[in-house]
């Protein structure tokens, strides 16, 4: 071997050696950064972790433990990224962590993947070890979880669920909405960096305080602030229930494990030092959320006292002549279950909204509703609020606006700001179609016309909605859902004439109209037509012979005509609907043609160029099988009489 080669030998073997301690050195790097994230992933502080796992992964992209660790944290504020890293981890090293199927699941449950969700939790059974029986019932019931979660959502409820928007909703927790009377003023609770002291607690989020807003638009809120006061203190403190004229405030304090305080406005506006709401309902174990009826005589809250394993029951006190609480009593298993039932709020028509990790929730907390019948003294059975008010994460503190029209709620979805925001429920209204049916012959409106607005409510269900054009006017109205497209189906006597597309917006309020003209292929045979007149029916009430007010109008037009054209000459031709006798009907017909001749003689028509008879119930135009055909049976109608060496037509 030549010098060259010895020399060139060396320098790769120290290049070599460099290079593998250089890795060496990164893999160290690594676990000391994985073992970091990890003391604080065991401490459930999982915002702080995730910056080590990821300075791993820029390190090393493909660092499967890095990925797994990192997308379990994720989980709490990041539901896709979570999803993605675990399902990297997978791919790269698919035994990671004998809990991978677990996390895997849970990722894809939160993310509505629900069969992919129970696959993974199958194959999380299939992996347990004999004495994991806690794992075991958990995994069982998730499985449900994600079927319930998978029934709701394949059939959700007409409701719009709006963010209250960036304003009041950050990348940390928003949660515990409290409006005012008149729907102006927001509390609400906040994990920002705004918070109190800007220092975070144990789990890496800053402490709860109470925050405030003010509406300065229908969807606008102003620069929220800390109330000013003494609500807040150095730990958490979540705002609850405004009452007694707004002039009083609950609010969870996280003093003695967790308390209910009861705090009052001052003079100036601010308020006082929370107190604690009574010995009787405040306990040595946790105090969660609470709502007080608006007589002020029952109180709703939430404890962990008295539960054998330490879950959230609901429990019930009566208010004492003295203003104190009696000892609560529990509102009964109906309710409770034996995981957290928690945020009771107690709606003025009796129905009782409360957040369960029980009952069949789709995952996490969802909100149910039960009403108390009085009379067997008992709850109904709670029912899920169902899709899209609940997802399969966390969904809590439901709270009606004052006026009851659309509710308050916190929830984690897709879609958020970060963490927990609060949102806006809100049930999509009607929206009113009205307009006239014309013929494209001659732009006159069609009387009797049906049509039939079909579409579909938002878990696919068909609905439809039906009406009849006036006989005076070719007018029709309807009420439809808002929100969706409907087809609708034009008909005249039975038969179709088209099908047209109508697209409505939605709508959140009950006021709006929206107006639609039809113009179909259709000659109104009815009508009795020389030259560019059509000489439309006028129509009666039932049993009666008056003129209506829309019957003057049309009779006007026909003087009018008359009058430009003194050689056509008239016969005007009385109907009934088939109630009464023939007898009865040929002389109310009678009347009803005189009716009309007379005023036709009023204004100036000779009576030498009209004719009357009567053909009671005879000549049904439409059969009488509904009110809205007797209505058109109902008519007097004007045939022009030809004269001799006009061909009859």
């Amino acid at each position: 071997m030549n010098q060259l080669a010895k020399s060139f030998s060396r320098f790769s073997l120290l290049f070599a050696l460099l290079c593998l301690l250089a890795v060496s050195a990164s893999a160290q790097s690594n676990r000391k950064l994985i073992r970091s994230g990890n003391k604080l992933f065991a401490k459930e502080n999982y915002r702080a972790a995730v910056p080590f796992y990821e300075q791993v992964l820029a390190n090393d992209p493909n660092n499967a433990d890095a990925l797994y660790f990192a997308g379990i944290s994720y989980m709490t504020f990041d539901k896709e990224k979570a999803a993605d890293y675990l399902y990297r981890a997978q791919k790269i090293k698919p035994n990671v962590d004998r809990d991978l199927e677990y996390w895997l699941g849970r990722a894809d449950h939160i993310n509505y993947r629900f069969d992919s969700a129970i696959e993974h939790f199958q194959a999380a059974q299939k992996n347990l070890r004999r004495r994991d029986e806690e794992r075991r019932e958990e995994l069982a019931m998730l499985i449900q979880h994600a079927r319930n979660a998978k029934r709701e959502v394949e059939n959700p409820k007409d409701i719009f669920v709006k963010n209250l928007g960036g304003v009041v909703n950050s990348a940390y927790s928003e949660h515990s909405p409290v409006i005012s009377s008149d729907d102006n003023y927001l509390l609400y609770t906040s994990r920002s960096s705004e918070a109190t002291g800007g220092k975070p607690a144990a789990d890496g989020e800053y402490y709860e305080d109470i925050f405030e807003s003010t509406r300065i638009g229908e969807d606008e809120w102003s620069p929220t602030k800390i109330v000013a006061g003494q609500l807040n203190s150095t730990s958490h403190d979540a705002s609850i229930q405004l009452f007694d004229n707004d002039t009083k405030l609950l609010l969870y304090r996280a003093d003695n494990n967790g308390d209910i305080m009861v705090a009052e406005r001052q003079a100036d506006g601010t308020w006082g030092a929370p107190k604690s709401i009574g010995d009787k309902i405040n306990t040595k174990d946790y105090e969660s959320d609470a709502f007080i009826t608006k007589d002020g005589q029952t109180l709703y809250f939430s404890t962990s006292a008295y539960s054998e394993n330490g879950d959230l029951d609901i429990y019930v006190s009566k208010r004492n002549a003295d203003g104190s609480w009696a000892a609560p009593k529990s509102i009964g298993s109906t309710i409770n279950t034996p995981f957290d039932d928690d945020s009771p709020y107690f709606a003025d028509n009796g129905t009782l909204y409360f957040a369960s990790m029980g009952h069949n929730t789709m995952g996490g907390y969802d909100i149910f509703a039960s009403k108390y019948d009085s009379v067997a003294r008992r709850w109904a059975k709670p029912v899920n609020m169902g899709s899209p008010v609940n997802t399969p994460d966390d969904d809590t503190y439901y709270r009606l606006s004052p006026d009851g029209s659309y509710a308050y709620l916190s929830s984690y979805r897709i879609g958020g700001y970060g963490e927990k925001d609060i949102y806006t429920i809100n049930y999509i209204r009607n929206v009113r179609v009205q307009g006239q049916v014309f013929s494209k012959v001659d732009s006159m409106a069609i009387p009797g016309v049906e049509l039939i607005f079909n579409g579909l409510q938002a878990d696919k269900r068909p609905i439809s909605y039906r009406d009849v054009t006036r006989p005076d006017s070719g007018f029709y109205q309807v009420d439809v859902l808002s929100g969706r497209n409907f087809q609708v189906q034009v008909s005249k006597d039975g038969k179709q004439i088209t099908m047209e597309e109508l697209e409505v917006p939605m709508s959140l309020n009950d006021t709006t109209t929206i107006v639609r003209n039809f113009y179909i292929d259709y000659v109104d045979t009815t009508a009795t037509r020389t030259g560019m007149m059509a000489m439309k029916p006028i129509y009666f009430d039932t049993d009666e012979y008056n003129l209506r007010p829309q019957s003057v109008n049309e009779l006007d037009r026909v003087v009018a005509y008359l009058k430009a054209n003194p050689l056509v000459n008239v016969s005007i031709e009385g109907h009934c609907d088939s109630r009464a006798n023939d007898e009865y009907n040929l002389k109310l017909g009678e009347n009803r043609a005189v009716a009309a001749y007379e005023y036709l003689k009023s204004k100036g028509i000779s009576e030498r160029r009209l004719v009357t008879v009567s053909y009671g119930e005879r000549k049904p135009a439409v059969p009488n099988t509904s009110a809205e055909n007797m209505q058109l049976n109902r008519r007097t109608e004007f045939r022009v009489i030809p004269r001799a060496d006009q061909p009859a037509k």
